[in-house]
């Protein structure tokens, strides 16, 4: 996936390798069109709004491929009209076929089968004023679904933050490239489905380009984890550490040792706070559980470890803090969640060799920005920036979760809205710790236990619905994405 100056630097080697700015608007159209028919097969009066750039010229090219199927159209014509050669082509073929342009403001036709935006494109840098504002305020106003032609209106490619207002489209298709910016973060709640059509460009232009983003393939588990030995046995599979449980507190450090037992941990510890382990033991007898009272009684544990989980439900009182600062001075390799991340902020240090698994919250709390407004403005960036501060590998969670390593960022396009409840995190965390205890390095357990993590949430949302989903349905459902043959 691309920024979008990257996919307009795409866009102009396929015209110099010979095809025209034209000839990619009319594959543009065709391609939204196919998409409009494939999604609503029944539409029959369709609405085109259309701005003064080349997604403008897209839209007349998507109004005329309507109306010589037997559509009704109406377009409206939100400010100049395109100016460019290419874009005034598909003007002039949509005023020679007898099609109208009816100049905003205009209301949209009652009664409606499809709305399609193709008022602002991927150029747009600015908040959104003026005529397109009041246009996408009537697209969003009416009830017939919408299709966004590259990127809904408003929206920012780049970051997928909107800018001042957007459409709230049902379908996304995209041209030439995937936008980064429609993968993470509040973008999900205005792209709809998200399609690409590549026009034909080749992907060889793309060879020497920048990439934003990478999206986490559906199968990446299958890809990633190996079958088992036949001979195996539990010592092949690693030793977890969940750090935890501060009084009242519980709960999180069982969620996040359920989650690597569940991930194929060989054996999972649990060391918190005396109060709590009696109740963990009768909870989950796979567990070996130890009363931890002080820093001194972490020390033989850390030492047994092959991974430690670090943060679910700790807390941040004087107990939590001598048992954090043992587990990052033992060098062995870390999942920090929760309390831990908020600790860690207070005295940064590097961490190569661990995973961070912050939220927007925490996330800004680690950088130091005033709120998680800031973070969720740029996730990319946020990942970006809190791998470069702290050495780690970075999981941004969140809608489109972020994975940022030294080397590159991924995005994962699998989860749903059930997700956001207390104590997904913690079993997030649990199932990347059970993930490196079996050899995976860090980013690759991140990736995959992210994905994984989505996938099993995503299984359960299906079948019952996301309200309501709880992170124990999603340790349940483990096992299918992480056993893919």
């Amino acid at each position: 996936m691309y920024e979008s100056a990257i996919v307009r630097e795409l866009d102009r080697r396929a015209m110099a390798a010979g095809t025209s700015a034209e000839h990619l608007m009319r594959r543009a159209a065709a391609a939204a069109w196919q998409a409009a028919r494939e999604r609503w097969p029944a539409a029959r009066r369709v609405v085109v709004l259309c701005g003064s750039g080349n997604n403008g010229g897209d839209g007349y090219g998507v109004a005329s491929l309507a109306r010589a199927a037997g559509c009704t159209v109406q377009l409206i014509q939100v400010g100049a009209t395109p100016a460019s050669t290419s874009a005034r082509a598909l003007v002039t073929a949509w005023q020679a076929e007898g099609g109208t342009v009816t100049p905003w403001p205009a209301p949209i036709e009652a009664g409606a089968d499809l709305v399609i935006d193709a008022v602002l494109g991927i150029g747009l840098s600015r908040p959104v004023a003026g005529d397109p504002f009041d246009a996408i305020a009537a697209i969003n106003a009416q009830s017939a679904p919408v299709m966004a032609l590259d990127v809904p209106s408003g929206l920012s490619a780049d970051t997928g933050r909107p800018l001042a207002t957007a459409v709230r489209a049902d379908l996304t298709v995209s041209f030439i490239a995937d936008k980064a910016g429609l993968w993470t973060g509040r973008a999900v709640e205005f792209t709809g489905e998200r399609r690409l059509d590549t026009l034909e460009v080749p992907p060889t232009l793309a060879q020497d380009l920048r990439v934003q983003a990478w999206r986490l393939p559906p199968r990446l588990t299958q890809e990633q984890l190996p079958p088992r030995r036949a001979g195996a046995h539990k010592g092949d599979h690693g030793h977890v550490l969940v750090v935890g449980g501060a009084p009242g507190m519980a709960g999180a450090a069982l969620l996040a040792a359920r989650a690597a037992l569940r991930g194929g941990a060989g054996w999972v510890s649990v060391a918190t706070h005396p109060l709590h382990a009696t109740a963990l033991v009768a909870a989950q007898p796979e567990l070996m559980v130890h009363a931890v009272g002080s820093a001194d009684d972490l020390q033989p544990l850390l030492r047994k470890s092959r991974v430690v989980v670090l943060g679910p439900g700790l807390g941040q009182d004087a107990w939590a803090c001598a048992l954090h600062d043992a587990a990052l001075a033992s060098g062995r390799p870390l999942v920090i969640d929760a309390d831990a991340l908020n600790l860690l902020a207070r005295r940064p240090q590097t961490l190569g060799g661990a995973v961070l698994t912050p939220h927007p919250g925490e996330a800004a709390r680690l950088l130091g920005e005033p709120n998680a407004d800031r973070v969720e403005a740029d996730r990319y960036g946020a990942a970006r920036r809190l791998q470069a501060r702290f050495g780690a590998v970075v999981v941004l969670k969140g809608a489109g979760t972020v994975v940022a390593d030294d080397m590159r960022l991924a995005v994962c396009a699998a989860g749903n809205p059930g997700m956001a409840v207390g104590g997904m995190g913690d079993v997030l965390a649990g199932l990347i710790g059970a993930l490196m205890a079996q050899g995976r390095a860090p980013a690759q357990a991140a990736a995959c236990g992210v994905q994984a993590h989505a996938l099993a949430a995503d299984r359960v949302a299906t079948a019952r619905g996301a309200r309501g989903l709880l992170p124990t349905d999603v340790i349940d459902a483990l096992s299918e994405p992480l056993n893919l043959v």
